[in-house]
């Protein structure tokens, strides 16, 4: 038998670009099944939704990083593996994040790691003004995209919603603000509070880890399962499941 051995893979284009995957050398990086990443997301729609979110007050005279392109850069690479933003030093100048990100021109650097970090610490949309934090996020709005995506995805309500929730840790290894160390895992690390319909996301909360699992919980889980009821019915926000996840957590 005549044995077929495909020798690379072609990808959507990069505007004018052909964007090939070959085995020949060149420039090589481990992280390229990340293309089929941004394939993934024009069906979701989910990154440019995240990102209207947010309010850019900056001078757009003066910017070159818009708040979609930044929110992108930061997503991806935290989905690749890279939670610190000290990796965007080099990642920055990756022709990977260039294709990812959607960057026009390769070769002109993204954001910086102190950029993302101003994106990151930006206060929440009603507080004081700052002259140097002039991107506002909407809490409300952020938390509302989960549940969106999630009525999205069905065709029909649902007779009944049953809200999993649980809390676990996510490990620290540096000096972080906010670190705690947590008994029962050992270890100092954050404490995340996630909230489940079924199979899909739609609630999560970064917490630290010097506080009761259950806290705040019952709050999150009433406003999830609020938002995400049937119309004209009563939401079920809590069950014996759910109790028991948050008091064994």
């Amino acid at each position: 038998m005549t044995e077929c051995t495909q020798v690379s893979f072609e990808f959507e284009g990069h505007f004018s670009r052909r964007v090939v995957a070959g085995f020949d050398g060149g420039t090589i990086t481990s992280d390229a099944g990340a293309l089929l990443l941004p394939q993934v997301d024009r069906r979701l729609g989910l990154l440019p939704r995240l990102a209207h979110c947010f309010s850019d007050f900056r001078n757009p005279v003066w910017v070159s990083h818009a708040v979609a392109k930044m929110v992108s850069q930061r997503v991806y690479a935290l989905a690749l593996g890279y939670e610190d933003l000290n990796d965007h030093d080099q990642l920055r100048d990756d022709p990977l994040m260039d294709l990812l990100t959607g960057k026009r021109e390769p070769g002109a650097a993204r954001a910086s790691k102190s950029t993302l970090c101003r994106l990151e610490r930006t206060p929440e949309a009603g507080a004081a003004t700052d002259r140097y934090k002039k991107i506002r996020y909407d809490a409300a709005s952020i938390d509302r995209l989960l549940v969106d995506k999630f009525l999205e995805s069905r065709t029909e309500a649902p007779s009944h919603i049953v809200v999993d929730l649980d809390a676990t840790d996510t490990p620290l290894h540096g000096q972080q603000e906010g670190r705690f160390f947590h008994g029962y895992y050992g270890h100092y690390c954050f404490l995340p509070l996630y909230i489940f319909a079924g199979d899909q996301i739609v609630g999560v909360r970064l917490r630290e880890a010097n506080q009761d699992v259950a806290r705040a919980a019952w709050k999150r889980s009433s406003a999830s399962s609020r938002r995400s009821a049937p119309a004209g019915r009563r939401p079920r926000s809590s069950s014996a499941r759910t109790r028991a996840s948050a008091a064994k957590n």
